[in-house]
């Protein structure tokens, strides 16, 4: 099953959306700000990204440079950013298995899927 983590405020988001809906397949719609994945869920979306967690964080944020920025982060710091503040999360992220990727550009996703 492949599972899309969406904002719909987000045109990339959006589009990556779109490009699913397009390709006929089924998938899963998780809206993550509103349904935010714990911190064991994000460890296991930042590990088939292959990532590290600094990689998935919004750093243009507000709350990222008023409370985040600058500082000496762990990951396990920067996780916890993620999963308090879920706006910080990058997106589009789609899920297809064993495979991951950050929608952006959204055409990115058209290689997993």
């Amino acid at each position: 099953m492949i599972t899309i983590y969406h904002n719909n405020r987000c045109s990339k988001s959006r589009q990556g959306l779109s490009i699913l809906e397009a390709s006929g397949k089924d998938f899963e719609v998780i809206k993550y700000l509103e349904n935010t994945p714990t911190e064991t869920e994000l460890r296991a979306i930042i590990k088939l990204l292959d990532i590290a967690p600094i990689n998935l964080v919004r750093k243009n944020e507000t709350i990222w440079k008023t409370d985040f920025k600058g500082k000496d982060l762990s990951d396990d710091a920067i996780i916890s950013a993620m999963v308090n503040h879920p706006k910080l999360i990058e997106r589009p992220i789609v899920i297809n298995n064993k495979k991951a990727v950050i929608g952006r550009p959204p055409e990115k996703i058209k290689e997993i899927i």
